[in-house]
């Protein structure tokens, strides 16, 4: 599918200021050549303050610069969701694996916000799922509730319940996993997030922060050659339970990014890749509006279900 194409739009900030055009494009998205930026100009694709841009001109700060990306073919992604809960305020949505929540990666029209947005124009997501994980994503539908969800993430009062197909066996029924996570250079993929063990001192490839994090583990069913868990995240960093569970030696089946110790595997090609099982279960968050509790839940797929469970 073609789709519409799309407008990135930026402002340009004090440290630019008397840079050309090109440089300034080529600095800031570094993932594209120079000589394509070029092209780009050259084809009237770049706008500042409105009017098409030149290569050598030099900018100011507070300028307005427009790239008209011409329509693209998206990779495929499935395009099904569901409706879990609406009212005025805001709604939930069933992610499907597989689908991005938001534009990135050449994904703008197959993610979960662009066909959420196509019968709630308003609607904004307040978290994210990984591309390969399925269930719940909160949409908020007007920007004071969204700030209010935003804040109750950030300080943890929003409760996440997770299924979880994993390899191997753990030792224990119940343990938590408090490997600390910061991003990190990779020789194929950039900088991704991933465990840092700071025992013998920070790696050097760390880039940032260094963060503490917590990961709460139940076992339900103990397979053949694999294990179903039940996972709570108690802080929000991003690849969280795939970090984690592979730092406890029991990594996710089919994950093609996190190996042992929760490291990024030398030769991954990307963060977005899929094929492995997890699925947002729960989520349990006081209504912005009401402050009474709101409880969400996501029936997972048959993979993922536990012994005698009902859907």
């Amino acid at each position: 599918m073609i789709n519409s194409g799309f407008a990135y739009r930026a402002t340009v900030g004090a440290a630019s200021a008397g840079w050309t055009l090109l440089d300034h494009l080529a600095r800031s998205y570094q993932h594209t050549p120079p000589g394509e930026w070029e092209k780009r100009i050259a084809a009237g694709l770049v706008l500042v303050d409105r009017r098409v841009g030149s290569a050598a001109e030099i900018l100011r700060p507070g300028q307005e610069i427009v790239w008209n990306r011409p329509p693209w073919a998206e990779p495929e992604a499935p395009l099904a969701w569901a409706l879990l809960y609406r009212d005025d305020d805001l709604l939930a949505a069933a992610k499907p694996a597989g689908l991005p929540t938001l534009p990135g990666g050449g994904f703008l029209e197959h993610t979960l916000m662009a066909l959420v947005r196509r019968r709630f124009p308003e609607a904004s997501p307040v978290h994210r799922l990984d591309r390969g994980a399925s269930g719940i994503v909160l949409f908020a539908r007007n920007a004071r509730r969204g700030a209010a969800l935003a804040d109750a993430f950030r300080a943890g009062r929003a409760q996440k319940e997770y299924r979880a197909l994993v390899l191997g066996a753990p030792e224990r029924d119940r343990f938590a996993v408090t490997v600390p996570i910061a991003r990190r250079a990779h020789p194929r993929i950039g900088l991704v997030h991933a465990a840092c063990d700071e025992a013998a001192g920070p790696p050097p490839d760390v880039a940032g922060p260094i963060r503490a994090s917590r990961t709460e583990v139940e076992v339900l069913e103990r397979r053949a050659g694999a294990t179903l868990l039940a996972v709570r995240p108690i802080t929000g960093r991003p690849h969280q339970i795939r970090i984690h569970l592979a730092a406890a030696g029991c990594p996710l089946v089919g994950d093609p990014l996190y190996g042992p110790g929760g490291t990024v595997r030398r030769g991954a090609e990307s963060c977005g890749a899929g094929g492995y099982l997890l699925h947002a279960r729960r989520l349990a968050v006081d209504h912005p509006a009401t402050r009474r509790p709101l409880v969400l839940e996501c029936a997972p797929p048959p993979v993922l279900r536990a012994p005698g469970e009902r859907v």
